[in-house]
């Protein structure tokens, strides 16, 4: 059994998933597992990795029922934080239980969705509980139009974190007027983080994602706001990578150990809240 011992922070785990077949799953899933993916081989995941903490998402095909991963963040409370997905109807005693239960945020996953109205009423007064409750709002969408919605967003006050290199299939083209903008977004200050992740759901080799990184790196001019998590289990892509290949992929993405530091421990520390080990209790 992994313990949960308060773990000096080495490395932070920002996308993870959880799962059981004999869950309950969405109607309009676009995609549904036939194994499991729990929390303690996670768990293992990370200590054989030396990464002392992880941050789960709510997988799509769960839906609002965040009932699974809220268990693995009571059980693990100084390992585990997570992001939700709700309804924006959701009460404030909703809210205020999963922020109790380690919850530091909400995913958008627009992936082949229509967009909403984001600068509704009803959209921000959501968005402003959110931000209230300095929680994040981690947007999963093509990069296409990220800039024609993100500010609606950003107006509310919450910081946005996008996600596995803001999915682009062809690398991010300062040249192409839609990623310009997005790009422009991040050299503006705009409290937008990148996980720089998975590289492969943009058909990205590790050539390809170095140059991803730096067109981002020179656009935010410099290494504060990105972050990695390994998307473990890699659902739909579990027969061309696994959890030890990411992290290798990473460490070649990642070579110089400053930034390497800053992206795994700096970075997602600031963000998600985890607090390094007070060596003086």
């Amino acid at each position: 059994m992994i313990s949960d011992t308060n773990l000096p922070v080495t490395g932070i785990d920002t996308h993870a998933h959880i799962f059981r077949t004999d869950l309950p799953m969405t109607a309009e899933r676009r995609y549904a597992p036939d194994y499991n993916a729990l929390p303690e081989d996670f768990l293992t995941h990370l200590a054989g990795h030396r990464i002392s903490h992880g941050v789960l998402v709510q997988p799509s095909f769960l839906g609002t029922d965040n009932s699974f991963m809220v268990r693995a963040l009571r059980q693990h409370p100084l390992k585990l934080k997570g992001i939700a997905v709700v309804d924006p109807a959701i009460s404030d005693i909703e809210l205020d239980e999963l922020d109790a239960a380690g919850v530091v945020g909400i995913r958008l996953n627009l992936i082949k969705k229509p967009l909403e109205n984001y600068t509704s009423q009803a959209w921000q007064t959501f968005l402003s509980k959110l931000a209230k409750r300095k929680w994040v709002v981690e947007v999963q969408r093509e990069i296409d139009d990220l800039a024609s919605f993100l500010p609606a967003i950003l107006e509310s006050g919450v910081e946005v974190v996008i996600d596995h290199f803001a999915r682009t299939n062809e690398g991010i083209d300062p040249f192409n007027p839609a990623h310009q903008d997005f790009l422009d977004l991040l050299s503006s200050g705009a409290p937008i983080w990148t996980k720089v992740s998975a590289a492969y759901r943009c058909n990205a080799n590790i050539e390809q994602a170095k140059d991803m990184l730096a067109v981002l790196r020179l656009a935010y001019g410099h290494s504060d706001y990105f972050l990695w998590g390994s998307d473990w289990p890699n659902t739909q892509f579990e027969e061309r990578t696994d959890y030890t290949s990411q992290c290798r992929f990473m460490e070649a993405l990642l070579p110089n150990m400053d930034e390497r530091s800053r992206v795994l421990v700096t970075n997602p520390s600031r963000l998600f809240g985890f607090q390094p080990l007070d060596k003086n209790k």
